[in-house]
């Protein structure tokens, strides 16, 4: 499968990956700073969260490991948790700012 194409159904399963304290899915919160294809069939997913005490930050890391790895076509998942850049909620979505009541 060619690499924009997988990214696309990552940027999909991404959208179903929620912080259980905030109602907006961590793609759309603007927490994955990156997608980069190691080899055809593994992945790295850079990602921050939104506050580095987050006291759920393994439980977001392993749901999406998860629901990347059960993608065909994907055999290996890293998720590289960072925390440089910091995020801010200028890195939200236009759709993620609209469900929180934030001014767009």
């Amino acid at each position: 499968m060619e690499n924009e194409v997988l990214k696309n159904i990552i940027i999909e399963k991404l959208q179903t990956v929620h912080d259980p304290e905030i109602p907006v899915n961590v793609w759309d919160l603007g927490l994955i700073y990156g997608i980069e294809f190691l080899k055809p069939t593994e992945v790295l997913i850079t990602m921050t969260l939104t506050a580095p005490g987050c006291p759920i930050a393994d439980e977001i890391v392993q749901n999406i490991h998860d629901v990347v790895k059960e993608i065909d076509g994907i055999d290996e998942v890293t998720v590289n948790l960072v925390f440089e850049p910091a995020w801010s909620i200028d890195k939200m979505s236009e759709i993620a700012r609209l469900e929180l009541g934030f001014d767009v």
